[in-house]
């Protein structure tokens, strides 16, 4: 969690910081000798009714009390408007009506203000808390998904009873201890997620053999930059799923990834079936899941920093992402 992460969960600070914000624009707009100190005592004054309507009076508004929250509301702001203008009064050495105008109003402001505040902050952090909740279950999607599709792999090599089993299972526990144990925060290094994408094709180069050129290559610098994990896989799961099986010419994937800068551009082709029409099969995976899933990803990761764009061919599927991180 990065400073401001922790800046923006902690409310004491927040509060902290609105009330000295107003402090200072109270300070600017009061007319007074002391204009700080009668700020200071203005903002003292507003703070308990502020507190007593969020934490006590808007929530049973919000449960469906409102006729109990309004009678609330009321006594909150007459209970304060007569004890500003008596202080009021006290202070300036009579009573006038515009007193009763000018409190009133001013706590009626600062009330509506602190609730318009309150309501956007916990608007915010429902927000937050409903993109973390879905971020985590997309992201456990993920691996059930690439675990079907492995261990049918294996299985079929099983069947046959291949000298490649062991090699693959080998490759298969590195994957599975990366995807499950190294994949659990918002952001996983990118020299890390390249790395479990070079050991997924390299077991899929042992399976595959020579019915098919595999080639995985990387330029520029990858230095710290960080990215949310399980992006490419699914691309380059669904580019070996839907290979293209011909007698009288080998199929092909090819993935390439180039890093300048913060920015990074992923590119992944393979061949199809001259015959393969079914492009909804080609947008999820095994599991329903697939392209939709990191297309939702995306969109809660890098909203505005991210061009998705997919081109097919008739022998041809190719997907080209590009992130700044």
């Amino acid at each position: 969690m990065s400073k401001l992460d922790r800046f923006v969960d902690n409310r004491i600070l927040q509060n902290g910081v609105v009330w000295a914000f107003l402090a200072l624009i109270f300070s600017m707009l009061i007319q007074a000798e002391n204009r700080l100190f009668s700020a200071l005592v203005f903002i003292a004054f507003i703070i308990p009714p502020i507190y007593i309507n969020n934490l006590m009076i808007l929530p049973l508004y919000l449960k469906g009390k409102r006729v109990v929250a309004t009678a609330l509301f009321l006594c909150n702001i007459g209970f304060f408007t007569g004890l500003g203008v008596f202080l009021l009064s006290r202070f300036m050495g009579g009573f006038e009506w515009k007193m009763v105008y000018n409190v009133w109003g001013g706590i009626l402001l600062s009330i509506l203000f602190g609730t318009a505040l309150k309501i956007a902050r916990d608007s915010f952090f429902r927000r937050q808390q409903e993109k973390e909740a879905e971020l985590k279950l997309l992201k456990a999607q993920v691996n059930p998904h690439f675990l079907f599709n492995t261990l049918n792999n294996l299985y079929g090599l099983s069947v046959v009873k291949s000298d490649r089993l062991p090699s693959l299972m080998l490759k298969l526990s590195d994957l599975l201890r990366y995807s499950l144990y190294e994949t659990k925060d918002t952001l996983v290094p990118l020299e890390k997620e390249l790395k479990y994408l070079e050991n997924y094709m390299s077991l899929e180069k042992i399976r595959l053999e020579d019915q098919a050129e595999i080639s995985f290559s990387k330029t520029g610098m990858v230095g710290t930059k960080k990215i949310a994990p399980m992006l490419f896989i699914v691309f380059v799961e669904n580019a070996f799923k839907h290979l293209a099986q011909s007698k009288d010419h080998k199929s092909m994937v090819e993935v390439a990834i180039a890093a300048e800068g913060d920015r990074i551009s992923f590119r992944c082709t393979n061949t199809l079936e001259p015959t393969y029409s079914n492009d909804n099969d080609m947008e999820k995976g095994r599991s329903g899941i697939g392209l939709e899933n990191v297309k939702k990803r995306l969109m809660l990761m890098y909203p505005d920093t991210h061009q998705l764009e997919i081109r097919k061919t008739p022998s041809r599927y190719t997907v080209q992402l590009k992130l700044t991180l």
